[in-house]
């Protein structure tokens, strides 16, 4: 029986969004096939690291009583020494468990970007999702933005400011913008999913704001020209060499409104969502567009996919005007939330194939990864 790790919470913005993908996107759908053995190791916003049965409950954390059971718990050991290798203590009682595979559910810093990942390659452990550079670069809005130009990908036109340049002399920044850009604008922290801490701006007051906003969660911030005629669009695909798209989906909303945090979790209370997912209410699955718009955008979205590098899943978010019928891509999510199930189920994968076929993707790359060789022996060190 394999061992997955199922790792979530984490010291990001998007810590809840994390629990809700681990459990109820996951670890549920994963222990309902019986063929594995799912540990839960949960990382408190603060940083420490728990390993326990009872993470697995998402009551544990809306009830509030995480706090109190992490205080009780010992934060867990990790040994990266012969793969990776979990453990509650060091004493001769001590639980300890080998990991087969990991499946990262951090949303966001220190996970989704990459960080965890290069973790788990010096480890040597397969691991579900994308790489280390695919995923960091797919959660940097810039270089991302700066990759798609080099692939001929169309974008919106765009400027970028690290927080130190913009305290030093905001006017001359906000001069350039008003230069360079058209309004309606967007101000984006460049390395955050969920939408968090973007903002619609239509003059430069607002602008000022967003923009103060957007740096007090990142350094890097992102402004960049709204779509006339705006149609926002996301596909979910899953694949490494042979990617496989879902259903484009289209948000539905006021015509005022963008895909914002509110929208995709909140809206509507308990209604507005389901298992931490954006409601079915809010979104067009698939989406309803003329046939040569929609193949264009799917077409587009596979390639963005294969251009980036992107393996196990991935969300690609694309913009359309559409009135000339362009499509323009916005950004990645290398770790959609709650795995974008619902749309994946819609298209005839249940949670528990798609999370089973995310396994198998970890485990191809993983395997095809050993295969080349990384040692050379030399005769340097001789010469000393």
């Amino acid at each position: 029986m394999k061992k997955i790790l199922v790792v979530f919470g984490g010291r990001s913005v998007e810590h809840d969004v994390s629990i809700i993908t681990a459990i109820n996107s996951v670890i549920k759908p994963l222990r309902l096939t019986k063929k594995y053995q799912v540990e839960p190791l949960y990382i408190t916003k603060e940083g420490k690291w728990f390993w326990d049965e009872s993470l697995s409950n998402i009551e544990t954390y809306s009830s509030g009583k995480i706090a109190n059971l992490t205080k009780k718990l010992k934060p867990a050991d990790i040994s990266f020494n012969d793969g990776l290798i979990i453990s509650n203590g060091k004493s001769f009682n001590s639980k300890k468990v080998k990991i087969d595979i990991v499946f990262p559910a951090l949303h966001g810093t220190y996970g989704e970007d990459g960080d965890l990942m290069g973790l788990l390659e010096m480890a040597g452990v397969a691991y579900v999702g994308c790489g280390v550079l695919a995923s960091a670069v797919a959660m940097d809005k810039v270089i991302s933005k700066q990759l798609a130009i080099a692939n001929k990908i169309p974008i919106t036109n765009f400027l970028f400011y690290q927080d130190k340049d913009y305290k030093a002399n905001s006017s001359k920044i906000i001069n350039e913008i008003n230069t360079n850009l058209n309004w309606p604008l967007f101000v984006k922290p460049a390395h955050l999913g969920s939408s968090i801490g973007i903002t619609r701006v239509k003059n430069n007051e607002e602008l000022e704001t967003a923009i103060e906003l957007a740096f007090h969660y990142d350094s890097l911030v992102l402004v960049e020209e709204e779509v006339s005629n705006l149609i926002e669009v996301t596909l979910p695909i899953i694949g490494n060499e042979v990617p496989e798209p879902a259903y484009l989906e289209r948000p539905t909303l006021q015509k005022t409104d963008f895909f914002d945090f509110e929208a995709k979790y909140l809206r509507g209370g308990k209604k507005g969502s389901k298992n931490g997912q954006a409601s079915s209410s809010y979104s067009q699955v698939p989406a309803v567009l003329p046939k040569k718009l929609y193949k264009q955008a799917e077409e587009l979205g596979v390639k963005i996919y294969k251009s980036f590098g992107l393996t196990g899943i991935a969300r690609v978010d694309m913009l359309i005007d559409s009135k000339v019928g362009k499509v323009y891509f916005n950004e990645i999510n290398p770790l959609p939330g709650s795995l974008y199930s619902h749309n994946f189920q819609k298209f005839g994968l249940s949670n528990v194939e798609l999370v089973e076929k995310l396994l198998f993707f970890a485990m191809e790359r993983f395997e095809q990864k050993n295969k080349i060789n990384s040692s050379f022996a030399t005769n340097y060190l001789k010469q000393f």
